[in-house]
């Protein structure tokens, strides 16, 4: 299990240095076109995933603090329980890792700071940053670790 969290916890420590270098450079909205279809942006999403819920009053902030707590404590016991399911662990540790950096945003700040915004023809995908880039490689990676036929085993 130490290394699913060691993951996770460098996962945090790239994020909240990615976000701090950000906040620190860049104004609200302020944005940096990068390529003809990647920008840096700095902006501060109160809701879930594609600001899902981020008009609805400032009740969510508590509500996703919560879900990321609960989520985050389920993930540990499912490491502790699984250990010897390695895609399955590495895609707990690197939601676990997302999931505790989007955290430590929404209890400093209020929202998640997102910056990584990627655009093409005029339609801009949500800007999201490094703990939602682990959420969704660990959504990937659980996902086919359910759906990869088993590993047969000598008899």
């Amino acid at each position: 299990m130490r290394k699913w969290v060691i993951l996770a916890a460098l996962i945090v420590v790239i994020d909240q240095i990615t976000k701090y270098i950000i906040v620190q450079k860049f104004a609200l909205h302020e944005t940096l076109v990068v390529t003809p279809f990647f920008n840096l942006v700095r902006v501060h999403n109160t809701g879930a995933a594609f600001s899902m819920l981020a008009d609805a009053g400032g009740w969510q902030r508590v509500f996703f603090i919560v879900i990321a707590i609960a989520a985050s404590v389920w993930v540990v016991w499912l490491l502790r329980r699984y250990p010897q399911q390695k895609l399955f662990c590495l895609a707990l540790g690197m939601i676990l890792g997302g999931a505790i950096g989007n955290l430590i945003d929404r209890v400093l700040f209020g929202a998640v700071v997102d910056f990584v915004q990627v655009h093409y023809a005029g339609y801009f995908f949500p800007a999201f940053n490094v703990a939602d880039s682990a959420i969704t490689c660990g959504a990937v990676l659980f996902i086919w670790d359910g759906i990869k036929p088993p590993r047969l085993t000598p008899s």
